[in-house]
This record gives structure tokens, C-alpha cells and sequence, in this order.
């Protein structure tokens, strides 16, 4: 299997649900290709024997050995250098290793999930990955989006780390005040889930209340001197998550007249969009135009003599005494 998303998207989580779920009896093991040096990769994954070169003073059994029965699970594989890419889709086709130093085949049963955070498919048309490796790893595909892509996100995940790190500090459960929750929301997220977790961590190192504040947020996008800041979405994001992230903030201070609200406000917003174009807006939102005509009315934005004003109505009239 292969993961494919940005630095800090949660790929080893993801890896380490698939092998919990899969019911494999072995471990879960987990190598950084990319913390590899080229002289060592081939002895980390596959092993070596005593004395097939200098400072082997032992037999060692790689990572594919000790993952045998389990997961191994290879951060980063796109930085694998093209020679052991050659030797990984070997190990990957015949299933079995071969330390360095001995002719002996072992063979070991390991699931492979690898992840990247480079796209391989350009990686190959560069000549930088093999093609047949990279077909071979693409057996399932799974891409974790940007966690800028799913705003609706952000503050589940930020509640969930301050639960942990209140526990893990020994202090109260700690809450986001409105402004701290408008700063999560209008960061664009460069590190992802991982940069999330630190600025949460260091929000309640810097608070000593209740309540984390926009201030006591390490965001560096985010600039703000109380909490009736409005933040701006990211130019990525989907309107409806950002849209679902507001509401949840309006769910925390509700009004008696939220929905009417709500209403006027997508009413006005299409009327608008679209020049005061009945048809237009009716099409827009997906209602009939009597529909659209009576909520105009009921948010005064069209009256009783608008109806008599052939001037503002959106069809060719036959007759100038034509009338509704």
C-alpha cells in the first residue's frame, strides 16, 4: 500500500490503523528512508553477516526480518536511492531477503506500506524513482489531504489535543475561546496535523486559565488584539467545510432567530450574486422562483408592488398588459 500526503498529514497513523485492523500477529515496525545514509541502507533493511564488511563485527537482521508477520512500514520511500530500489522490488516480488555477506535466502511474510510526501509520479518521469517500484508499492492508494483542505477539521483536532496534553500536563480540561478558534481557523496549516498538536502543546504552556486565547497561539499567519477577529479561509479550503466550521462556532452562542438568520443571509448573498436575477438566483440555489419569491419577501428584500413592475421581472412579457 502506498500513502501519499504532505509532512505532518498523520501517514504513520494511518500505517499503524491499517495494521491493527488487518489482524497480523508481528509487529508493526517503522524506518525513515530519508534518515538512511546510502552506505547503510541495504545492512538496515535486509541485514548482514559477520565480517561482510567493516564493522560488522556481528550478524544483524534487518528490517523486513524483524517486521516478519507484522508491518513494515517505509516513511519517505521516495528517497531511497535508485540501487535499492533495484533491491527492494526484488524483496517485494520474491518475498524474501538476502543479508549481506551470505547467499542464503530468508523468507519473510511482512505487509509493506509505504509513504511519501513527494509525487512519485513526477519522481519517475525525472528519473529519480524506478516506474516498476513505484507500480509495484501502488497497489492501493490512499492520499491524505493537506489538513488546510478540510477546515471542518481543525477544531475537532485541536480539542482532541488538549485533552491529551490537559491530561498528560495534570492540569484542568482547557477550552478555545471564539478569537482562539477564528486564529485555528484562519491559519493555512504548512505543517499539517503535526504543527496543530505544537501549537496546541504550547498554547496551555503559556495559559494558566481555563480558556486558551488568540495570543497564547503560536500561529504566524495569524495576527489579532481581541476576540471579534474574523478570520479569512483559505483559498483551498471547501466553503462548505468552512462554511460547517462557522456554524459550529455560532452553535456555541446561539440566537433565538439563528436559522432566520442563516436564511437571510444565503438569500441575500444569491440575490446579490446574482444582479437581482429572480430566475438566476431561483436556478442558483436549486428552488422553484415562487419559492425564491416568498423568501425575498419574508427578508424585505422584494415587495408586494415589485410583482406590478414589469420593469423588474425576469421573463419577456408577450403584452405590456400582461399581468401575474
Amino acid at each position: 500500500m502506498l500513502i501519499c500526503g504532505e509532512t505532518g498529514t498523520g501517514k504513520e497513523l494511518v500505517a499503524k490503523h491499517i495494521h491493527q485492523s488487518s489482524g497480523r500477529k508481528g509487529p508493526f515496525m517503522a524506518v525513515n528512508c530519508g534518515a538512511i545514509s546510502d552506505q547503510l541502507a541495504e545492512s538496515e533493511l535486509f541485514g548482514h553477516e559477520p565480517g561482510s564488511f567493516t564493522g560488522a563485527v556481528g550478524r544483524r537482521e534487518g528490517w523486513f526480518e524483524a517486521a516478519d508477520g507484522g508491518t513494515l512500514f517505509l516513511d519517505e520511500v521516495g528517497d531511497l536511492p535508485i540501487p535499492m530500489q533495484v533491491k527492494l522490488l526484488r524483496v517485494l516480488q520474491e518475498r524474501e531477503v538476502v543479508r549481506i555477506g551470505s547467499r542464503k535466502p530468508i523468507a519473510v511474510d511482512v505487509r509493506v506500506v509505504a509513504a511519501t510526501s513527494v509525487d512519485l509520479g513526477h519522481a519517475v518521469a525525472a528519473g529519480r524513482f524506478r516506474r516498476d517500484l513505484f507500480y509495484r508499492l501502488n497497489t492501493a492508494l490512499a492520499r491524505l489531504p493537506a489538513l488546510r483542505e478540510r477546515p471542518g477539521d481543525v477544531l475537532p483536532l485541536a480539542d482532541h489535543f488538549l485533552r491529551v496534553y490537559c491530561k498528560r500536563m495534570q492540569r484542568p480540561e482547557a477550552k478555545l475561546s471564539a478569537g482562539a478558534a477564528s486564529a485555528l481557523l484562519a491559519h493555512s496549516w504548512p505543517g499539517n496535523i503535526r504543527e496543530l498538536e505544537n501549537v496546541i502543546h504550547f498554547a496551555l504552556l503559556m495559559s494558566n486559565g481555563a480558556e486558551i486565547h488568540a495570543e497564547h497561539l503560536k500561529v504566524r499567519e495569524w495576527s489579532v488584539s481581541n476576540d471579534s477577529a474574523v478570520p479569512t479561509a483559505h483559498p483551498n479550503a471547501d466553503p462548505l467545510e468552512v462554511i460547517g466550521a462557522q456554524l459550529r462556532r455560532a452553535f456555541l452562542n446561539p440566537t433565538d432567530t439563528l436559522f432566520d438568520d442563516l436564511e437571510r443571509l444565503i438569500v441575500t448573498e444569491t440575490y446579490q450574486h446574482c444582479g437581482s436575477n429572480q430566475v438566476q438566483s431561483a436556478a442558483l440555489l436549486g428552488i422553484s422562483r415562487n419559492v425564491l419569491r416568498t423568501l425575498l419577501k419574508r427578508h424585505g428584500l422584494l415587495s408586494d408592488s415589485t410583482f406590478a413592475d414589469p420593469r423588474r421581472l425576469d421573463v419577456a412579457w408577450s403584452a405590456p398588459s400582461h399581468r401575474i
